[in-house]
């Protein structure tokens, strides 16, 4: 893992981060079941690399759904590997499933 990749324990540490990144920031919501896993570790090195190429330009948040209940909920995260970019905050862009690094980067590029 990257990093400039921040892995919340909680929601608490989840709201730090988005209080305190002044960039917008990359949510990518993991799952721990067992079809979730093997998606989820892939995005790892994805977005590890996206997190090292946008550095100073973007925060990117590893953040598992079942440590993070009320994010998940408030993001509305219904399957992982989930993905919610954040301005301020504010949800701009929402996708689901996995992805290369060039359709992460043209999800990012289309809202940043």
């Amino acid at each position: 893992m990257a990093k400039q990749v921040h892995q919340p324990r909680e929601d608490s540490e989840f709201d730090f981060i988005l209080r305190m990144s002044g960039v917008p920031v990359l949510a990518y919501f993991i799952g721990t079941w067992p079809k979730a896993i093997e998606s989820c570790r892939a995005m790892d090195l994805v977005i590890g690399g996206i997190a090292d190429e946008y550095t100073g330009r973007l925060a990117a948040v590893r953040t598992d759904i079942t440590r993070c209940p009320a994010a998940t909920e408030r993001y509305d995260i219904t399957g992982a590997p989930s993905y919610v970019l954040l301005k301020e905050g504010e949800a701009v862009a929402h996708s689901t499933g996995p992805m290369t690094s060039a359709q992460v980067r043209g999800f990012l590029d289309g809202h940043l």
